[in-house]
């Protein structure tokens, strides 16, 4: 018998001026800042590689890719390691880059509502806007890059 699965770990990512909640499944590993390898000709939400594992991701600026400023490497800064879905990605992981540390969360109907009090572009890799509690996050899964 299939069991129904009523809450889902999370990891809440703090960005420059909200935070992003990513599944737990969806991430590989959270690392120390380190400075990326840039890449000329890049668009400005790519913000170059870093090494991972013995390979090289790709890293990117969440804000950089919602039309903002890309958030600079501070001393709280980490980095995401999450899991590319589907085929896209060479090498099947990218990295996001944490203005501090991501907190684990346990997410259910319970805790989570739908907050549409935003409307969001629709090229923007924002799912949508939740209210967990009593504060406001973004939502996405690692699918949600296709841009």
């Amino acid at each position: 018998m299939t069991e129904r699965v009523t809450e889902i770990y999370s990891l809440l990512v703090p960005l420059v001026d909200a935070r992003l909640i990513i599944p737990r499944s969806c991430v590989a590993e959270v690392i120390g800042f380190q400075s990326p390898s840039e890449m000329t000709g890049a668009p400005p939400w790519y913000v170059g590689t870093v090494p991972w594992n013995g390979k090289v991701v790709p890293l990117v600026s969440f804000e950089g890719a919602c039309g903002q400023m890309n958030s600079a490497g501070q001393r709280r800064t980490r980095i995401v390691i999450l899991h590319a879905l589907g085929t896209r990605v060479e090498g099947g992981n990218f990295a996001l880059i944490s203005q501090g540390f991501p907190q684990l969360v346990r997410v259910s109907s319970d805790v989570v509502r739908p907050d549409n009090s935003r409307v969001f572009p629709e090229r923007t890799p924002i799912i949508c806007q939740i209210r967990m509690v009593n504060e406001t996050h973004w939502f996405r899964t690692s699918s949600a890059w296709k841009r």
